[in-house]
């Protein structure tokens, strides 16, 4: 039996809690399948990553009914739901409190509780309401946030998480800040908002008995894994190819900054016709990577491609797809939560075991495939707010290193 279970709301954030648990001396793994609990022995804590953050929640309920019976047979005292560490999402598209409901239906916790931020990474709640760093390096309120109130999907107009997640029908938290006793048996959000307050919470959270449901970023598995011993992480055989290729599908200005920083790539810009008539772009592609030069790819945060931003993505997946199975790659970045989980699918990757960090919230992983000219490619799956503006140029000298 496992100690805990994660389901990602998207491949990027699935990625980065792996890697906390792996990083605290937990065996974890991530797969992108509900898995054959017969594959989960061995480990303490399995994800599962998902594509929830894109999905209206009757498509989030089918998700949730596929991965169950595998969740339930194997019989978590903790089922952690991993969301963005900003907790973009509404009652139409990505409906955090729709997903939690159906959880503790399912799942039918003794205790419920949602960690409000992840200092960690910038991420801060105090008194209910969510703070985070913005790309100017300055901590902005959730609905005055430059980039998350201007969410092409979701934009934010709530900091107030009590209130949000009570649109999306979770509602009847208990605010609970550093220093008080919760009452019990807890539905509540915590406050976090400093580090010592990661520290209090697993005080409180981690000896309660009985099985918990927990709600938050990677900030849960900090909290679950307080004060445990961090562990080595053996790095894997090499990949099977020494190319790189990276995909920005994010137009986060963040994302942009990055782009605009790489050194050492052939850019290819995304054009709208690439997506209807991709070949041009795919034979340039495969050309450079036949020649031993890493090749970024990236849409244009000033075109408008006539299209949603999931059906961005999807084509996006289709472009890279084509590219890597003609194409000597190894080494895969993606910038992007959707884009990051449609290209995994798209790719057929099994399972995701963490290798190392690149930067806060961003993780190098090694991908299970049944193909062995993908299996053990190497992955970089971040945020659209994730990384600095080096984050490309710091993938592209692992990956030179390597070799």
């Amino acid at each position: 039996m496992v100690r805990a279970v994660f389901i990602g709301d998207d491949f990027t954030g699935a990625s980065d809690t792996l890697a906390s648990f792996a990083r605290a001396g937990w065996r974890a793994r991530l797969f992108l399948d509900a898995p054959d609990p017969a594959a989960c022995e061995g480990f303490d804590v399995v994800g599962i990553a998902t594509a929830l953050r894109a999905m209206g929640p009757d498509e989030a309920a089918g998700v949730i009914g596929g991965l169950w019976p595998s969740i339930a047979a194997l019989s978590p005292e903790i089922l952690h739901f991993k969301v963005c560490s900003t907790f973009d999402s509404s009652p139409a598209i990505g409906s955090i409190g729709a997903v939690a409901l159906d959880l503790e239906r399912r799942f039918r916790p003794d205790h419920l509780a949602v960690i409000g931020g992840q200092p960690s990474l910038g991420r801060h709640c105090v008194f209910g309401t969510l703070f985070a760093r913005g790309p100017d390096g300055a901590v902005h309120r959730l609905d005055r946030h430059p980039v998350m109130a201007h969410h092409p999907v979701t934009p934010m107009g709530e900091a107030d998480l009590r209130r949000l997640l009570a649109r999306q029908g979770l509602d009847d938290l208990a605010l609970v800040t550093a220093g008080e006793t919760p009452a019990l048996p807890l539905r509540a959000l915590f406050d976090a908002s400093r580090a010592e307050d990661i520290d209090w919470i697993a005080r409180h959270l981690n000896p309660l008995p009985g099985r918990k449901l927990l709600i938050g970023a990677s900030s849960v598995a900090e909290v679950l894994t307080q004060g445990e011993t961090p562990a080595a992480i053996a790095p894997p055989p090499p990949p099977p190819h020494p190319g790189v290729l990276l995909f920005a599908g994010s137009r986060s200005p963040l994302t942009r900054q990055q782009v605009a920083a790489a050194d050492g790539f052939d850019t290819l810009r995304l054009s709208a016709n690439d997506l209807h008539a991709p070949e041009t772009l795919v034979a340039a592609a495969r050309a450079r990577l036949e020649q031993g030069k890493a090749v970024l790819i990236h849409t244009d945060p000033d075109e408008d491609y006539g299209l949603s931003p999931d059906a961005l993505a999807h084509r996006g997946a289709r472009i890279l797809r084509a590219i890597v199975e003609a194409s000597p790659v190894g080494w895969l970045g993606v910038a992007g939560g959707d884009t990051s989980s449609r290209i995994c699918t798209e790719l057929g990757f099994s399972a995701i075991d963490t290798i190392g960090a690149l930067a806060p919230g961003v993780s190098l992983c090694g991908a299970s495939h049944a193909a062995p000219e993908r299996d053990g490619m190497r992955l970089m799956l971040k945020g659209g707010q994730m990384g600095g503006s080096d984050l490309f140029n710091q993938f592209l000298a692992v990956a030179r290193g390597s070799a």
